[in-house]
């Protein structure tokens, strides 16, 4: 992957345990970090917990071997922007590319914001009314994703699929806990209420 990614323009360094890739990732100036789930010392999960506790501005792109929904929920909990299961072609590590330049486009200032709703991208904070509250990793990705559609409705297959990257499961309410959960944080004491929904259909955000 190295090899690689430098012969795509790429500057990268290495590390073979997750204490010393989070020593790294934390001293340097890094604009994307590439984890391994299954790290000695110190797993992907925990160093991305740590990284992203520290350094909201870096990308993060989990490998692993496995593929099931527990553990892709596990990572993007952990704060993970990407997932890739192995095995891969290397060109689909290149997705790198899309994380970078959502964050690079994003520059210090840039804001998503709806009523009196206010999501920083680059330092990934959001307020309403001046008041700063706290997201959970998946809770930030679905309010940045209902920002990005505002005026428009996104279905739940919508959220799973483009959010998360993960299969949709008809079985599961999965999808309606998060947005329970961020309406909960976002519309309960506030007003205009912002995530409706469509009976059917999905959500939207609006006033």
């Amino acid at each position: 992957m190295r090899k690689g990614l430098e012969g795509e323009g790429y500057w990268v360094d290495a590390a073979f345990d997750g204490q010393l890739g989070l020593s790294m990732a934390l001293r340097g100036d890094y604009d994307l970090v590439i984890l391994d789930v299954n790290l000695p010392q110190l797993n992907g999960f925990e160093v991305c917990r740590r990284l992203r506790a520290e350094r909201p501005q870096v990308a993060v792109l989990l490998l692993t071997a496995l593929g099931g929904i527990d553990t892709k929920t596990e990572g993007y909990d952990a704060g993970a922007d990407d997932y890739l299961v192995k095995t891969f072609e290397f060109q689909e590590l290149l997705r790198v590319r899309a994380l970078y330049r959502r964050y690079h486009d994003a520059g210090p200032g840039r804001v998503l914001r709806v009523a009196d709703l206010a999501l920083h991208l680059a330092t990934k904070r959001m307020e309403r009314a001046g008041q700063p509250i706290a997201l959970t990793a998946r809770e930030y990705a679905l309010l940045e994703y209902l920002l990005l559609n505002q005026g428009h409705v996104v279905s739940r297959v919508d959220v799973a699929e483009k959010v998360w990257d993960i299969n949709f499961d008809t079985n599961t309410n999965v999808i309606d806990v998060y947005t329970t959960n961020l309406r909960r944080k976002i519309d309960k004491d506030f007003s205009p209420k912002l995530i409706h929904t469509v009976v059917g259909m999905g959500y939207a955000l609006h006033e």
